[in-house]
């Protein structure tokens, strides 16, 4: 569940593209998909030493995650592995539109103040 893979960056500015295989909405065990694609994706940036990673809000397109869902655990998910031992020193979050970077944000500003 929630494999990822790592190719080059072929013509993009990136150097690596990892590829992760989000939940179609509806699907079984669609949040432990998610939490895993973002995880794994995650531990293959850290096995090739990238220093920075950027998603998008995975599955939330035309696979209808719900964005909330989607944030909190994605962000959770990413929270958790930053404080573990990582060489990861930046993770981006490459938003569709300002209303769901706001949702993100907001997530994550509860996520944080929490601890």
């Amino acid at each position: 569940m929630g494999g990822a893979v790592i190719t080059t960056g072929g013509n993009l500015p990136a150097k690596h593209v990892i590829h992760a295989v989000g939940p179609i909405h509806g699907d079984d065990h669609e949040d432990e998909k998610l939490k895993d694609a973002t995880l794994n994706s995650l531990k293959l940036a850290d096995k090739n030493r990238l220093k920075s990673i950027a998603f998008p809000a995975i599955s939330t397109g035309i696979f209808g995650f719900p964005k909330d869902r989607c944030a909190i655990i994605m962000l959770s998910t990413t929270i958790a592995y930053l404080d573990g031992l990582t060489g990861l020193e930046k993770v981006v979050y490459c938003l569709y539109d300002k209303k769901t970077l706001e949702l993100f944000e907001d997530i994550l500003k509860s996520l944080t103040q929490r601890r």
